[in-house]
């Protein structure tokens, strides 16, 4: 069964970069394994900050994601599309089927942590945050992210990374947390440096959009980096 946790913002009570976890009873976000925790993906917090708020998907969240994932910008720079002129999402009743229904298991997941961007001030989905690819030997994960139109220029994004983040490491107990950006989204890049992630190396020719080959830099924080900075190194 899926559960579900609620940190909000305090100057009080244990840190989670930016909240602090307000449980009625306790819950325990990893189990352990000999003397290693492993990360209980089944939980599905509630995080609030100043400007978000991250919580597991409800059926109002899709027209958000559906025009997050229809902006031909953030389409090119998540590498979800290889041309300019290429149509994202088009009306296609059975595709946007697929995704309802994608989106509707994102909660029922045990191996991953999938969670919606909402905007405060507005109570709108604008994105989602993404915890997957978990390697339980190596205790990491890989990240993504993705902002709608409605979301950004306002520090949403900062925030609700540095708050999930956060919640991998200080929560899930994970080790390693890393995301490849690429080389024309340099914009991305400086958030991800903002809040820690440090440049590993580059993945030429990546991607091919628009008949160009496009670089990736991977990137990753490490768990003994971030309980030093917790996101603002």
């Amino acid at each position: 069964m899926v559960g579900s946790t609620l940190c909000r913002q305090s100057l009080s009570g244990a840190s989670l970069s930016g909240c602090a976890v307000a449980f009625g009873a306790r819950v325990v976000h990893h189990r352990l394994v000999g003397d290693r925790p492993i990360p209980d993906f089944s939980v599905k917090p509630t995080l609030i900050g100043q400007r978000v708020l991250l919580r597991p998907f409800q059926d109002s969240d899709f027209d958000g994601l559906r025009a997050a994932l229809r902006d031909p910008e953030a389409a090119r720079l998540t590498g979800s599309v290889t041309s300019s002129q290429a149509v994202v999402l088009a009306q296609d009743p059975t595709r946007e089927r697929r995704l309802r229904e994608w989106y509707s298991t994102r909660n029922a997941q045990t191996d991953r942590l999938d969670l919606a961007v909402v905007d405060v001030a507005g109570g709108a989905c604008v994105g989602e945050v993404v915890l997957n690819k978990w390697d339980p030997d190596n205790l990491c994960c890989n990240f993504r992210t993705l902002i709608g139109p409605g979301g950004r220029d306002r520090g949403l994004g900062t925030e609700a990374i540095r708050m999930f983040i956060g919640y991998g490491f200080e929560q899930l107990h994970l080790h390693r947390i890393s995301l490849e950006v690429f080389a024309f989204n340099p914009r991305a890049r400086r958030v991800y440096e903002k809040v820690g992630f440090v440049a590993e190396g580059v993945l030429r020719d990546a991607l091919r959009f628009d008949g160009r080959w496009v670089d990736a830099t991977v990137m990753s924080v490490l768990a003994p980096e971030w309980a030093r900075h917790r996101g603002r190194p």
